[in-house]
């Protein structure tokens, strides 16, 4: 997963670089949300997670991540290349991140929860992984945190091919049926939980994507060495791997709804707080910060298993498929608003309306709790 902020996190150097305008710059990272999504609901149609290998699938898309990524680092691209090669980029991952879901979910029945916990949280570490590549060059150079960052996909596409292996709860795959989708969409439980992740959605890239620059804000005000931004934001991100891991085994016990209700609250309240206590506390914001990449993403296995656990066992990979593309069509967004929001109001309050995304979320998942053990 490391792609996927690769070139957002050098996108200041590598738009000078590149002539690249304010808009374009921003599409770096919304070209790999539409491409997600636009791989998503190819994936969907096609039903490719549940009629080919999800491992084979898993493979060949990592390594077309780390090619596209690669090629970013030509510092003769256009702007319109670059952003091609984004999309590219989340198209690719589209076909990565589902059926990862859907290996873990085939290796365990009793544990699910933690199974795909663990996954997310690793999908987590790899996604904050470009904030640790840029704090160990120079912040003005950028083509080698894209060279690192496509190497670990490559990386991670050889071990799909080589070392994973479907487990045997894995549902067989399906063959292609143009009535899929539907019989997905009219579960009432599916409906639920993914309204509950749309909440989670809401706020989770909102907050990734901005996370660094914040702290390099803030780091300023507070005349903090400005390569301690990339590190804490590394740290911030990467915290959620606990969060993701400890809620799956949470999950497992107290139930799904119960989790995702508690994270949900906790990191809504982080949103509500923490531009306001940038005035008062470098390191009090710095901790909620933590908190917040604890609990901003803790939630997002178990929106996954609950899917994985009550959407028809022959389109499993499907319901993830439709569930993870209406989430990150809905990133777009807030990825887009927040920074208008702290250009407009400034960071004590840009951050605020990503709280109601978990307020959302809250009451889709209890009333999915309340309907049946979730």
């Amino acid at each position: 997963m490391a792609p996927w902020f690769s070139a957002t996190v050098v996108s200041g150097p590598m738009a000078q670089a590149l002539s690249l305008t304010t808009r374009q710059v921003s599409w770096l990272t919304l070209a790999v949300q539409l491409g997600f999504v636009l791989g998503s609901v190819v994936s969907a149609a096609l039903l490719l997670s549940d009629r080919f290998s999800a491992r084979k699938l898993a493979a060949v898309s990592s390594l077309v991540a780390a090619a596209a990524t690669a090629g970013l680092a030509v510092d003769s691209l256009s702007a319109g290349q670059a952003i091609a090669l984004r999309l590219l980029v989340g198209a690719s991952l589209a076909c990565v991140y589902p059926p990862g879901i859907k290996i873990a979910a085939g290796w365990t029945q009793q544990h699910r929860g933690t199974a795909i916990g663990v996954l997310v949280g690793a999908v987590t570490v790899g996604t904050a992984v470009p904030h640790l590549l840029r704090a160990t060059w120079d912040l003005e150079v950028w083509q080698p945190v894209l060279l690192m960052a496509a190497a670990s996909a490559a990386i991670g596409g050889l071990l799909f091919a080589t070392v994973v292996r479907e487990g045997p709860h894995q549902a067989p795959s399906a063959p292609f049926d143009s009535h899929a989708i539907g019989r997905v969409l009219r579960d009432r439980s599916v409906r639920l939980a993914t309204g509950g992740y749309l909440g989670h959605m809401w706020e989770l890239y909102a907050m990734w994507s901005t996370i660094g620059i914040f702290l390099a804000d803030v780091g300023s005000r507070y005349r903090i060495a400005p390569a301690i931004a990339p590190l804490l934001a590394f740290a911030v991100i990467a915290s959620g791997g606990i969060g993701s891991v400890v809620a799956g085994l949470r999950a497992d016990r107290i139930g799904r709804a119960r989790v995702t209700i508690i994270a949900m609250a906790v990191s809504g309240t982080c949103a509500l707080a923490i531009g306001p206590l940038a005035t008062y506390s470098y390191w009090l914001t710095v901790l909620v910060a933590l908190v917040w990449g604890v609990t901003v993403v803790a939630d997002s296995a178990q929106f996954s298993a609950c899917v994985a656990e009550q959407a028809p066992a022959a389109y499993i990979g499907t319901a993830l498929t439709l569930q993870t593309a209406s989430g990150f069509l809905l990133t777009m967004l807030t990825i887009h608003l927040v920074p208008g929001w702290a250009s407009q109001w400034g960071w004590g309050v840009a951050y605020m309306p990503l709280a109601l995304g978990p307020l959302f979320g809250i009451v889709s998942m209890a009333r999915l709790g309340g309907a049946r053990p979730a």
